[in-house]
């Protein structure tokens, strides 16, 4: 790959930490370091905000990368984000990555006010005017690494030509080959998924779909999931062969073996979810676990 960026082959993918007072919050990335992992992944929604937070949890570890999965850009200025994500890259040479996306229309039209009418065309704009807008801070020249959260093929094509790759969410191995066959083999990509630790089949389907009810009702993510095969019905009413594509449950062995997956895919990096029953738990043990197995 010659995409040039280095955060190992897996990382955390958490919005869990947003709960909890920042001095704990860097205890746990510290911890989360220690134990290897690669990057650790957060996202932006109604909680902190997502650049401000990698800057307190890149001061708070030595090595591990961080990265935005996603910063919002109907929430900044193209200015804006490219000076944030020069003023982290310069501070924490290689460790940071900005991912941008344009989320959701309802958290940009029902949250901000704004016109989502266009989302493909406004993150063009976005990124070009990001290329366009003057720095005059310290740093080195030319912008730093940044992938685009994409699922359809147009946006995965975008992610090819005006950005360094990929962040798909919510997706499955088959959607990582789809996405390497469409941005190339040249270009970065991160899928993420959802990991559950748990044997029983009942408990785990249902805390499955416990978890995955917000982003079911979000037409982008129904939508691809329809691409992929899925139907209707099984969108509706959270079909097991849904939960158990979205959400690989079992037992530690089975969860590897199916996290690696994406590799064989084609994915460069695998951003881990590990899912709870109760948001306010931090599901540090089962981030052990799984650093132990696949790091």
């Amino acid at each position: 790959m010659s995409h040039g960026i280095d955060i190992g082959t897996f990382g955390v993918w958490t919005s869990l930490l947003d709960l909890h007072p920042t001095g704990q919050v860097r205890e746990v990335v510290a911890e989360l370091d220690d134990m290897g992992w690669g990057a650790l992944w957060r996202p932006e929604s109604s909680g902190r905000d997502p650049l401000v937070s990698a800057a307190l949890w890149l001061d708070a570890c030595p090595r591990m990368a961080v990265a935005t999965g996603i910063a919002q850009t109907y929430a900044r200025h193209p200015l804006t984000t490219m000076a944030a994500g020069r003023t982290l890259d310069e501070a924490f040479p290689g460790r940071f990555l900005l991912g941008l996306g344009v989320s959701h229309a309802p958290m940009v039209e029902g949250v901000r006010g704004l016109d989502y009418s266009t989302p493909l065309r406004d993150m063009e704009e976005h990124l070009d005017a990001m290329d366009a807008a003057p720095f005059t801070g310290f740093g080195p020249d030319g912008r730093p690494p940044r992938i685009l959260a994409a699922l359809g093929p147009k946006m995965l094509a975008l992610s090819a030509t005006k950005a360094d790759g990929a962040h798909p969410y919510f997706a499955t191995p088959e959607h990582t080959a789809q996405a390497r066959e469409i941005i190339g083999p040249d270009k970065f990509l991160a899928p993420e998924h959802m990991v559950l630790l748990e044997t029983d089949p009942d408990r785990a389907r249902r805390v499955a779909r416990d978890n995955m009810a917000r982003y079911l009702a979000l037409p982008n993510y129904a939508n691809n999931l329809k691409r992929l095969g899925f139907t209707d019905d099984d969108i509706s009413s959270v079909s097991d062969r849904l939960v158990d594509a979205i959400v690989l449950w079992g037992d530690l062995d089975s969860i590897v073996a199916r996290v690696r997956e994406h590799l064989d895919a084609g994915a460069d990096h695998v951003c881990v979810q590990a899912l709870v029953e109760d948001p306010a738990d931090l599901p540090l043990d089962n981030w052990r676990r799984l650093a132990e197995a696949l790091l």
